[in-house]
């Protein structure tokens, strides 16, 4: 394949479907114990490829990323995937979206016949995709934290050739715990605020550059509030489950879920990104409540699926250690929302020597108006692939 050929791509959509039995329906309408998923193939024409590159994330839709239309115009096939969950991560359960991951990769070799198929973890699909791998290669879940029972075990997950992590963070988890504002003293007030621990006051005693004995009180107090809501949902589990509604739930609001020092403090975390008073989701101090903040809205089971820092189980470091696959980690040095501490604790995580990072000079989290940025990326991809006898 010649690397500067440009190829046109078809977009072809398609969908999945299966019997899954629940003890309860946790997607809106649609029938009982069936899940549906959607996702696209977008296919180089002219390209005989027999490898591909999936791509998927617990709750986006990653059909107009830039990264996948711009390896599949490389030449490289992509899918592009949707979970259940899609757009709407309220009652997403982690363990569940391993297994639709796995029906794509069962349809990508099955079904599409590829020979090769890459998982392509970019930004929160790389702890989705180190999560898979690590379950199809050495599966061990029967049931989700809360319980209830999951059959990953038995779900038959095809081990994917090779991970690429691309603009990844380590965990939905530990980002929303580095996240979250431990100056809410009332989860249900956020009012009521703690003015030591308060990055948005301007009359609070600790104002940037922070020190490091304040950085390391503030992680604590986020990772004890962040146990607190664990402590409250696993009440109300064993409350509902002890009065004979165990299948019932209770969703709830969690404020103050952008107040990373390293927002405002330029030096916490270093890179090019900009700022201060910037995150990749605008200013961080407005996204801190907005509604569309992550974790905003949730279930008892999905906090603990996916949001709680102690019993969250896609942890993308600790997956990667016992993950045989070869990896390749690429970072962005202008990212805003995927800071280098994430590719460091994801590279360091790996268990093994075949891997391989590369970091982005100038390259923001999404690529956005930086084809030449994009262009390197897409070229290190293919480069990568080549060496280690994935382009079949």
């Amino acid at each position: 394949m010649a690397e500067a050929q440009t190829f046109d791509v078809e977009r072809e959509a398609f969908f999945l479907y299966w019997t899954e039995k629940s003890a309860f329906k946790e997607t809106y309408a649609g029938a009982m114990d069936t899940v549906v998923v959607e996702g696209q193939h977008l296919k180089p024409k002219g390209s005989d490829s027999k490898t591909v590159l999936v791509f998927m994330h617990p709750t986006g839709t990653m059909n107009l990323l830039p990264m996948p239309n711009a390896l599949a115009a490389a030449g490289i096939p992509c899918l592009t995937c949707g979970s259940r969950y899609p757009h709407n991560d309220t009652a997403l359960i982690m363990e569940k979206v391993i297994l639709d991951l796995g029906h794509y990769i069962r349809y990508a070799k099955e079904t599409l016949g590829y020979e090769k198929v890459i998982l392509a973890g970019w930004s929160g699909g790389g702890s989705l995709s180190m999560f898979y791998q690590s379950q199809a290669e050495n599966p061990t879940i029967e049931a989700t934290p809360a319980g209830d029972p999951v059959d990953v075990v038995g779900a038959g997950l095809i081990p994917a050739d090779a991970v690429l992590q691309l603009a990844a963070h380590v965990s939905r988890a530990i980002i929303l715990t580095e996240w979250l504002d431990p100056a809410v003293a009332d989860e249900l007030d956020p009012e009521k605020r703690i003015k030591e621990l308060d990055l948005y006051d301007p009359e609070a005693p600790n104002q940037p550059p922070y020190s490091q004995d304040f950085l390391e009180t503030y992680r604590a107090a986020q990772i004890a509030r962040s146990q607190r809501i664990d402590d409250w949902v696993r009440e109300k589990l064993a409350h509902f489950k002890a009065t004979g509604r165990e299948n019932e739930e209770h969703c709830f609001v969690v404020y103050g879920t952008m107040a990373d020092p390293r927002w405002l403090d330029l030096t916490v975390d270093p890179n090019d990104r900009k700022g201060p008073n910037w995150c990749f989701m605008g200013i961080p101090k407005t996204v801190n409540m907005m509604p569309a903040g992550l974790a905003r809205f949730s279930s008892l089971r999905a906090w603990l699926s996916q949001w709680s820092y102690k019993e969250s189980r896609a942890d993308g470091p600790k997956c990667a250690a016992g993950i045989k696959a070869p990896f390749l980690v690429i970072d962005n040095s202008a990212d805003d929302g995927c800071t280098p501490s994430h590719a460091d604790r994801i590279y360091a995580g790996i268990g093994h020597d075949d891997k391989e990072r590369h970091t982005i000079q100038g390259a923001t989290h999404y690529y956005i108006g930086q084809p030449d940025k994009m262009g390197e990326a897409v070229k290190i991809i293919i480069d990568w692939l080549g060496r280690k006898n994935m382009l079949a």
